[in-house]
């Protein structure tokens, strides 16, 4: 995909001269209704796993209001006639910033899953965290993101031979970081998941980057039969179909007959993450990746100095878009602290809550290097594909560029808690 110098400008008077004519936009430009329609079109499942968050969904709603809590205050008679909303990060000149947090089974919202995700980032060049949970491998991904910039989201599986794969292919597709997912050592109670009783992994979704490894591959060959054999239901052979559908390679029943779908599922959960995991550890993806390697999870100011310590590249604060710890702090509440105590030494990312062009403003005001987003652009995917996630990404910097402007700052430097109350 051939990325395109992207204005703001443009795209706003793009907007209106193209309703001039009658055409609207691909998706809608309001968050809410955006939400709203995006939500309706989703199957039930899909709509449970990427929308809820977990207990009383109270961390999700807390990540949304907290943003209230500070306000902008703009200044007049400023020549903000240009502006620069470019950053950069890990020698990487960014034309925002804004990232795409990882997403994993997207597959279940638009077949093309992070591929047209892929291709939106890398025509507006924006980086794409590439989820572990996938639906289509790295490479996949890669091919169609040229030169773009890109990420790798690792899940610390219980197999350090399988980590060390991931991240080697991670380089070889391009990615120029690595950001570990510490929050996900067990499944949160995801309850609008639970009341269903559905988990997408089950039916061999969101495991391409497992099923297209070869260590995982041999993993398979290690797995042990299961005992017995379940009770036989229509929930269970629609399920087992499902799982084999989305087994790569071969036609229907010589993938049944080969066992390989059922095994991978197997695999997958029985190593899938590793709650034994310890700062000690993470000498070992050091000692297997010359990248940056920054830790997606951390709210406390303490973690942030841990990680200072051990030498690690950059922060992301996290709490998972509210799905791992109900009544958990809000991203942009535990902001501050960090980034005092990291006081510049290394990148402090916010994930979580980001709505709007507003929002970056305010993170960026309270110590973010840069920010991303997660169920935005998937709504945005899930109503017109990449030219939807697309649209809601230019949104976004759109509103951004604006935001800049109208609050009388023209760098992002500039953009310090001097600006909010």
């Amino acid at each position: 995909m051939e990325q395109t110098e992207f204005s703001a400008v443009d795209h706003q008077k793009e907007i209106y001269l193209r309703g001039f004519a009658g055409i609207m936009p691909s998706v809608p430009v309001d968050w809410r209704q955006l939400e709203a329609r995006a939500m309706a079109a989703m199957n039930h499942d899909a709509c449970a796993y990427i929308a809820g968050g977990a207990g009383l969904e109270s961390t999700v709603a807390s990540n949304r209001s907290d943003f209230e809590k500070h306000k902008i205050v703009p200044r007049m008679l400023r020549d903000t006639s240009e502006r620069d909303t470019s950053i950069h990060l890990f020698g990487q000149r960014l034309p925002s910033p804004l990232l795409l947090s990882p997403v994993g089974v997207l597959e279940m919202v638009h077949e093309e899953a992070d591929v047209a995700v892929g291709k939106a980032a890398s025509q507006l060049g924006v980086p794409y965290i590439l989820s572990n949970q996938a639906s289509r491998p790295m490479e996949a991904v890669a091919a169609v993101m040229g030169n773009s910039p890109r990420w790798f989201q690792l899940y610390w599986s219980k197999s350090n031979d399988l980590v060390a794969s991931f991240v080697q292919r991670a380089e070889r597709c391009g990615c120029s970081a690595i950001t570990v997912t510490l929050d996900t050592s067990h499944l949160g109670w995801r309850t609008r998941d639970l009341s269903i009783a559905y988990l997408p992994f089950l039916e061999g979704k969101g495991i391409a980057q497992y099923t297209s490894d070869p260590v995982f591959q041999r993993l398979m060959d290690e797995q042990p039969a299961p005992p017995g054999r379940p009770q036989v239901t229509f929930e269970l052979l629609s399920g087992v179909i499902k799982m084999v559908n989305a087994y790569p390679g071969g036609n229907f029943f010589s993938k049944l007959r080969s066992g390989r779908p059922m095994k991978a599922v197997r695999t997958f959960t029985s190593i899938y993450s590793n709650p034994s995991l310890t700062w000690k550890d993470l000498s070992f993806l050091r000692s297997h990746t010359k990248l940056p390697i920054l830790l997606k999870g951390i709210l406390h100011p303490d973690d942030a100095a841990m990680a200072v310590d051990q030498g690690i590249n950059g922060i992301i604060v996290s709490n998972h878009g509210g799905r791992q710890v109900d009544g958990s702090i809000s991203t942009i509440v535990a902001l501050p602290a960090i980034a005092n105590r990291v006081n510049g030494k290394i990148p402090v990312l916010l994930d979580g809550g980001i709505r709007g062009g507003a929002d970056m403003f305010k993170a960026i005001a309270l110590g973010a290097s840069a920010v991303c987003i997660g169920r935005p652009y998937v709504y945005g995917l899930t109503l017109a594909g990449s030219k939807g996630a697309c649209e809601v990404i230019q949104n976004l910097m759109t509103e951004f560029y604006l935001t800049m402007g109208l609050a009388g700052i023209t760098k992002v430097k500039d953009i310090t808690r001097d600006t909010l109350t």
